[in-house]
């Protein structure tokens, strides 16, 4: 969560049956309970598995899992920002042709 003027107040979330008190801005407590959500979901997936016990190595598991998740999406988008700059860059280029040939034209 950023840090904001914004005063902040306690709103409880429940991940793997157990309730945590975190400190939030008003404006940011819809995220936080998404994150809470989606943090107990995948929490629970790996607890389901059966294969990892204990919640420390399920938690670490989870945050791993969502790490890899947010590098992945990172890349992405990272990707699709460079070919989307270099279509750009064409279509620039592009235009900068026409316009010179049009003023050529124009002499």
């Amino acid at each position: 969560m950023s840090s904001s003027p914004e005063a902040s107040s306690t709103v409880v979330v429940k991940i793997l049956d157990r309730e945590y008190q975190i400190s939030c801005p008003p404006s940011e407590q819809d995220a936080l309970l998404k994150s809470a959500r989606y943090l107990d979901e995948n929490m629970r997936k790996i607890k389901a598995r059966g294969t990892i016990h204990g919640l420390e190595k399920i938690s670490v598991m989870a945050a791993l899992n969502i790490t890899h998740e947010l590098i992945q999406k990172n890349h992405q988008i990272n990707t699709s920002r460079h070919g989307s700059a270099q279509k750009i860059k064409y279509l620039e280029d592009k235009i900068e042709r026409a316009l010179h040939n049009a003023r050529q034209m124009e002499l």
